[in-house]
């Protein structure tokens, strides 16, 4: 189930604001201008759908996605618990960073959380099988795909040549929840 979990960036402890509720996500997050939405295919994928096949079942909503922002890119992504490479690429995502170019990114299958410091909170995002989320340009964040990743996406660029982080240095990532 998707949630959103608010902490304040000076105590990771206690939060200050939690909720499952998707209306509930999307209205939080969109007022901080972060974009949330469900999106439902417009086919059966079936078991292991190809990446063919999955972009093909999203396609709507790509291109109307696409129309709306101008976005020149896409792909997907999986990864799985088995991958040998899973740490490695766990934690090149687990510092904080931020893109010249918003990160959108909608959840075919599994999960994995997005954190947002935005001012002087953290916003976890939970994300999972229907979500679609946008990190405008600028917003520090982190993602966790978990320790046993099991997770499809499909990614959204402005930039055609991808993912391209810019580090801030700052620790904060390492004091909050993490997924199992």
């Amino acid at each position: 189930m998707s949630a959103l979990t608010i902490y304040t960036d000076t105590d990771a402890s206690t939060p200050v604001w939690h909720s499952t509720d998707a209306t509930e996500i999307q209205q939080k997050l969109n007022n901080k201008g972060v974009r949330f939405e469900r999106w439902q295919a417009d086919r059966d994928l079936g078991a292991n759908p190809t990446p063919e096949t999955v972009i093909t079942a999203y396609q709507h909503a790509i291109d109307k996605l696409v129309a709306e922002k101008g976005y020149q890119s896409w792909d997907v992504i999986s990864l799985r618990a088995d991958n040998p490479q899973k740490e490695a690429l766990r934690a090149k995502f687990l510092n904080e960073h931020t893109h010249g170019e918003d990160e959108v990114r909608f959840f075919v299958e599994g999960a994995g959380l997005f954190c947002l410091h935005i001012g002087s909170d953290v916003y976890q995002v939970l994300c999972e099988k229907n979500d679609l989320i946008s990190v405008p340009a600028g917003t520090p964040h982190w993602f966790d795909m978990g320790s046993e990743p099991n997770f499809t996406a499909i990614r959204i660029f402005d930039n055609p040549e991808g993912w391209i982080a810019q580090f801030t240095g700052s620790e904060i990532a390492g004091g909050y929840p993490r997924l199992a």
